[in-house]
């Protein structure tokens, strides 16, 4: 049977609990509410993705992005950003812009070529573009974080960590492609809140996982059900497409920031034996997972410019959160109180006890290579400019709100929340 868990995923049910009836893109966009009418805008509302692309499949119709109506200077500055992929300051942003809205798309078939993989697994050129769409419109683009720009500059930053020599001379074709398309689709369906809304308002995600890693096995079946709709991979042996899905499950399933610490110990222990075989696909699969946690909380690393939007995104999403949750009296979850939770003191805090952890023993892995010391330069200076205004918060603020301290507390509020 299909793998897909599908449904009305982006509304909490008013069936169980006491809870009014929420649509997550009402919350994210009230612009909408003026062009709900047209029976498009209702599908997308309602969730029902996954019906308008199978109803367009089935009358053969094969969706094309937009990029290819796009000015042809566009596409030429398009161009000239992808010959320069694998470079760290590549800008997400500006690539989304000139790509009409279509970077997942348009990276995707670039790494997919320049990686060989659409040659080695002899995959088809139209049926390949169809499902990169597919994943691409999963996303909603009213979340100003967990959206397909996100998927697009994790898979990014995939690309360049496959790429790290000691991690590339052993890489095999399937694991190439099995770590782009895992960032690709990390975060598809995301409804822009974290696993204890969903817990909380007894959401039937919550209720199908048992309340464990139930965005993260979400985005996973979903992904699953997108491979299967689109035929990508029917012409491989069933025994090669299973072990693509549950290696592809194994991956998404570590994005779970829940799981951090368990990663971190397992790969300290590796790293302290000195007992990492690449030649074993076991632990091959076990870098990818870490360069994959890697590739979705790297924004901290990034550039000044573009760490600073990515971290105002996520805290806006939190934010969001919280003002739903005050709508509905809810308890409001740790850093989505936009009166206490400042965005200098969360990106403190994530830095501290998440992001710098990780990134410190990926630089030992691949032995402090000149893309890992950038990372953690990056990272130190942001987190420095990061404390600068948080000082000049408290300095205007002149009031003896503690919101702005950063204590070792943060650490299991942050282990709880969803990953900015």
């Amino acid at each position: 049977g299909d793998a897909r868990v599908r449904g009305q995923t982006g509304v909490v049910s008013e069936r169980r609990g006491s809870y009014p009836f929420i649509d997550f893109r009402l919350l994210n966009n009230t612009a909408l509410s003026g062009e709900i009418g047209t029976k498009k805008k209702v599908k997308r509302l309602l969730s029902f993705q996954r019906y308008f692309h199978a109803s367009r499949l089935l009358r053969g119709i094969v969706p094309q992005a937009s990029l290819y109506l796009l000015d042809e200077d566009y596409l030429g500055q398009a161009r000239h950003m992808l010959s320069k992929v694998g470079m760290w300051d590549f800008d997400i942003f500006l690539f989304d812009r000139l790509t009409n809205g279509n970077s997942l798309v348009t990276l995707l078939c670039h790494l997919f070529n320049v990686h060989g993989l659409i040659h080695h697994f002899q995959l088809d050129m139209v049926t390949l573009h169809r499902f990169f769409v597919m994943v691409q419109e999963d996303y909603h683009s009213q979340n100003p974080y967990h959206n397909a720009v996100h998927a697009a500059d994790v898979t990014q930053a995939m690309h360049c960590y496959l790429r790290e020599p000691k991690l590339a001379s052993f890489l095999t074709p399937s694991d190439i492609m099995l770590g782009l398309l895992a960032a690709a689709a990390h975060d598809v369906d995301h409804p822009g809140v974290n696993q204890p809304f969903l817990i909380k308002t007894k959401h039937h995600l919550a209720s199908l996982y048992q309340n464990v890693s139930v965005l993260e096995n979400h985005h996973w079946r979903s992904t699953i059900g997108m491979l299967r709709e689109s035929r990508l991979l029917a012409h491989l042996p069933k025994e090669v497409t299973q072990d693509i899905e549950q290696q592809l499950g194994s991956l998404i399933l570590a994005t779970d920031i829940n799981r951090q610490n368990e990663f971190l110990i397992r790969l300290k222990s590796h790293l302290d034996n000195q007992d990492l075989r690449l030649e074993d696909a076991q632990d091959r699969h076990f870098m990818l997972q870490i360069a994959l946690k890697c590739a979705d909380i790297c924004n901290p690393c990034r550039v000044w410019d573009l760490s600073k939007q990515w971290s105002e995104r996520v805290c806006e999403e939190f934010y969001r959160q919280g003002d739903l949750e005050q709508k509905f009296e809810l308890e409001i979850s740790p850093l989505c109180n936009q009166q206490k939770d400042t965005v200098p003191s969360i990106q403190i805090g994530f830095m501290t006890y998440i992001v710098e952890p990780l990134f410190e023993r990926w630089a030992q892995f691949t032995g402090n290579t000149p893309l890992s010391e950038n990372m953690l330069n990056h990272l130190r200076r942001n987190k420095a400019k990061w404390r600068s205004l948080l000082h000049k918060q408290h300095s205007s603020s002149r009031s003896n709100d503690h919101s702005g301290q950063v204590t070792s507390s943060q650490e299991q509020t942050l282990n709880e929340e969803e990953t900015p």
